[in-house]
């Protein structure tokens, strides 16, 4: 696993995955999942690193290595993680045809979330729609 922010934009291939950093220690065997995956991982704090920076960082390495795909896997309920998921909707908002596929690690097991989840999880006023429905 190599950290994101210390990476080289051309130190990737066309799928990636990125990780919060504490998922491997935290729920280590959906970690054991991802890599079953056989795709480069790298690791990615946004308590340390702002997200703005992250973006730029990945969209560096799409425009370099044109990415084709990012799987992006956290822990689940943490504030910091979800915005990992945000990454996918810059991406997209750019215009770069870029597949992502979301995950958060349950009880060491990996949950897939989809798309329309990220985005409406950004939107609260949808949110609080849909819960009084």
């Amino acid at each position: 696993m190599k950290d994101l922010m210390k990476s080289n934009i051309y130190d990737c291939e066309d799928k990636i995955v990125i990780v919060g950093s504490c998922l491997k220690a935290v729920q280590p065997k959906a970690f054991e999942e991802l890599e079953k995956m056989g795709l480069p991982i790298f690791d990615l704090c946004l308590e340390q690193t702002h997200i703005n920076m992250a973006i730029t960082k990945v969209l560096g390495m799409i425009r370099a290595k044109k990415i084709k795909k990012i799987v992006f896997a956290t822990v689940d309920r943490s504030p910091h993680c979800t915005q990992v998921h945000y990454i996918q909707d810059e991406i997209a908002k750019l215009g770069f045809d870029v597949k992502s596929e979301n995950y958060v690690a349950v009880d060491n097991k990996l949950v897939f979330i989809p798309t329309e989840t990220i985005s409406l999880s950004k939107n609260l006023s949808a949110l609080s729609a849909l819960r009084k429905n």
